[in-house]
């Protein structure tokens, strides 16, 4: 079953770690990407920017409307993930307890459906 960890970045938060702590996390994502590579549940991984070039698309009427910024308004943005190929929903979550981040924000476990 493969599984979508998701990484959440909170900048105030960020701001407050030492430097000594934000290279503990940036040294863990070496460590932890080479686990499930070694393991064989690696399936993709990808970090993304901070959201101030993001966009916002709906269509209306047929019509695409485009805004600046984030689709929901939080202190927190969605910063990379980690796609994973596991045998449970148990192992997905012990995996998620190894990224880095975990020790200062949130990891969010999902299962993948659909793949094309």
């Amino acid at each position: 079953m493969r599984y979508l960890l998701t990484l959440h970045m909170n900048p105030t938060l960020w701001a407050t770690l030492s430097d000594d702590q934000k290279n503990e996390v940036y040294e863990g994502h070496g460590t932890f990407t080479k686990l499930i590579t070694d393991s064989g549940e690696m399936v993709e991984t990808k970090a993304l920017v901070d959201p101030a070039g993001t966009r916002t698309v709906r269509v209306k009427d047929g019509v695409a409307h485009t805004e600046s910024g984030t689709f929901v308004e939080s202190d927190s943005f969605l910063c990379g993930y980690y796609v994973v190929d596991v045998e449970s929903v148990e192992r997905a979550v012990e995996l998620a307890a190894e990224i880095p981040d975990a020790r200062y924000t949130a990891v969010e476990v999902r299962r993948v459906i659909h793949e094309a």
